[in-house]
């Protein structure tokens, strides 16, 4: 829980994505309107923290791919929420002390915690933009200050899209961001997953989490199905094992407790710009 009052920027009667995420990963910044998106999840899917902290250390394994086995020395980690516990440039710079990253945020939490504890040095910058505005946040000066876009990069768009509603067209705003990533870039992507056409049980559970998400007031967590999500890495190549449940994806080691219903629930994936 937040021991730091509110900003007057920051509204506490209505929960906040980035807060809600950081309640998921067991945060400090979030305040009793964001924990009651994680309850309410819970009446449905008792394991739904789990949506948050796969995706978290999914993103650690996919940093170390990116920057040990790609050679990418620049991320532009967009929609990347509230400082926790290994974030991207911690990640990265283990392997390569000179990586230069971009956090993009537009949460008022985000952006009053993250200054504070991301940029620990020039190498490191945040960045306040809409995600949903392409065109304008890939045209930001201080992204185009520190994001050189004739070199390779990589587009982390970890926990993003499910947020974006259908009516804002969240295919036409990943074709936009891809189209501005030089050749040898990637894209890696995580995504509330709805199997409609491959499992019943799964499908019906991601419809019913899907509303808890609205009961709860966040209002925007939309399950999509494998079709949809594969369409935002368009012009592509999918690094294998292609779109995966993130625990099958390159994992550290072997399984030691069972797959649970949350992690059918969530998918990822990491393309690679020709």
């Amino acid at each position: 829980m937040s021991e730091t009052p509110p900003s007057p920027e920051i509204d506490t009667s209505v929960p906040s994505v980035a807060r809600a995420y950081d309640y998921f990963l067991g945060g400090k910044d979030n305040f009793e309107v964001d924990r009651a998106v994680l309850h309410q999840a819970m009446e449905v899917l008792p394991e739904a923290r789990l949506l948050a902290i796969e995706n978290r250390q999914w993103l650690t394994r996919v940093i170390r791919f990116l920057t040990r086995e790609a050679g990418i020395t620049q991320f532009l980690d967009v929609g990347s929420g509230l400082p926790t516990r290994e974030n991207t440039h911690q990640v990265a710079r283990r392997i390569e002390r000179e990586t230069s990253v971009v956090y993009v945020d537009n949460d008022p939490a985000c952006l009053a915690y993250g200054r504070a504890l991301l940029e620990e040095n020039g190498l490191t910058h945040f960045v306040s933009a809409d995600l949903t505005k392409p065109d304008e946040l890939l045209s930001n000066p201080a992204v185009r200050k520190h994001i050189d876009f004739d070199t390779p990069l990589a587009l982390i768009q970890c926990g993003t899209i499910h947020h974006v509603p259908n009516e804002l067209r969240p295919h036409e705003i990943m074709r936009t961001y891809i189209e501005a990533l030089p050749s040898g870039s990637y894209l890696a992507l995580t995504h509330f997953f709805n199997p409609q056409d491959e499992n019943g049980y799964y499908a019906d559970l991601a419809r019913r989490t899907e509303q808890s998400f609205y009961d709860a007031n966040l209002g925007s967590g939309f399950w999509r199905t494998r079709e949809e999500i594969q369409s935002y890495f368009d012009g592509l190549e999918m690094v294998e094992p292609g779109l995966a449940y993130l625990h099958d994806w390159w994992p550290d080691g072997p399984r030691l407790r069972p797959v649970t219903d949350a992690e059918h629930l969530i998918v990822g994936g990491v393309g690679r710009k020709p």
